[in-house]
């Protein structure tokens, strides 16, 4: 079902990312994916992706940090005033409203792929459908919230719990109707 989803791993104190933006927390986690169901886990999820969004934060750690472009064939849209660069080849754009960066996932999800602020400006708008969490059982202490304010509207509703023999456990979340 095509929407905007918010897609991330977050710790059991509710943080994204170190202070320094460091997620060596989560790279380093020995726990995976590797018992989820391949319906269930992330191959079957970035599927049903047609165009992705983050910040500039996020879109620099993974140009430093990939040994590849990990989104090929997938629009990517970076929220940044600042000038940043594309990896050759690749269909990253810079700037763009919710409606473009919407229209461009097609008839598929728009995933909002990190950033508190990113998925706070969305959920403001009233166009944030879902959030899915991959809660990992680390706890910083102090870091880079899930999200950086309070959502606006009703609570969302529960839709679904995958637990992972890791520990780790996936929860989704949808937007009720206003």
């Amino acid at each position: 079902m095509p929407g905007v989803v918010y897609y991330a791993a977050a710790t059991l104190d509710g943080y994204i990312a170190e202070s320094d933006d460091s997620i060596d927390w989560l790279t380093q986690y020995d726990g995976g994916e590797e018992d989820a169901d391949p319906m269930d886990g992330y191959d079957a999820f970035y599927e049903d992706v047609g165009a992705l969004v983050s910040g500039s934060v996020t879109y620099e750690w993974v140009l430093e940090n990939a040994s590849s472009w990990p989104y090929p064939g997938k629009p990517f849209w970076v929220m940044s005033s600042r000038e940043l660069s594309a990896p050759e080849g690749q269909d990253v754009r810079f700037g763009g409203t919710f409606e473009q960066m919407i229209e461009s996932a097609g008839d598929r999800k728009l995933w909002v792929v990190g950033g508190g602020g990113v998925a706070s400006q969305f959920a403001e708008a009233g166009l944030l459908d879902e959030v899915r969490v991959t809660v990992v059982p680390v706890v910083l202490g102090a870091g880079k919230p899930l999200f950086e304010r309070r959502l606006p509207g009703p609570p969302m509703r529960l839709a679904g719990v995958v637990p992972r023999a890791s520990g780790m456990v996936e929860l989704r979340y949808e937007r009720l109707p206003a």
